[in-house]
């Protein structure tokens, strides 16, 4: 074991910290706290996550997060665990979201627009029936009107 698990261990202990503690604090199960101060690194989830239950425990203890952060990283390294490049990790995700998302945003707009073509013409063939049916009425009305008004005179010229 080297130092940095020892010196960890020593500095939670000395300052009366369970493991217990650790793990309720930073939902950190305490198969990987045991891990990280016996120096297992390959047990730990890796990467990122890694380093961030390190900071936990460093919190936790009361012990500065950064300083111990790097330390991790310089023993892990000692052991030949190597970082995985992230930054291509987030790229890749990145690119993949921005697809889905596009061919999401393409099939909203060609929904939304079949929805208002229907509607459009839906709203068409309503005006369309509704206005022949008035001019429907208006032709008869005038038809009425027009026969009533040729039929009166006669009536009148009797009298």
């Amino acid at each position: 074991m080297g130092q940095f698990g020892d010196e960890l261990r020593r500095e939670r202990e000395s300052r009366g910290v369970a493991l217990e503690t650790i793990s309720a604090k930073t939902k950190v199960i305490t198969r990987y706290l045991t891990a990280l101060e016996d120096e297992k690194f390959e047990r730990l989830p890796g990467g990122i996550l890694s380093k961030g239950i390190v900071r936990g425990y460093a919190r936790t203890v009361g012990l500065d997060e950064s300083v111990w952060v790097e330390r991790f990283v310089t023993a892990s390294r000692e052991q030949g665990q190597t970082d995985p490049d992230w930054s291509e990790f987030v790229q890749n995700v990145g690119k993949t979201r921005e697809q889905s998302k596009r061919r999401g945003n393409t099939r909203l707009r060609r929904t939304g627009l079949a929805v208002l073509l229907v509607v459009l013409v839906g709203f068409g063939w309503f005006v369309w029936r509704y206005m022949s049916g008035r001019v429907m009425a208006d032709e008869a009305q005038q038809h009425a009107v027009s026969s009533t008004a040729t039929t009166a005179p006669s009536s009148n010229a009797s009298q």
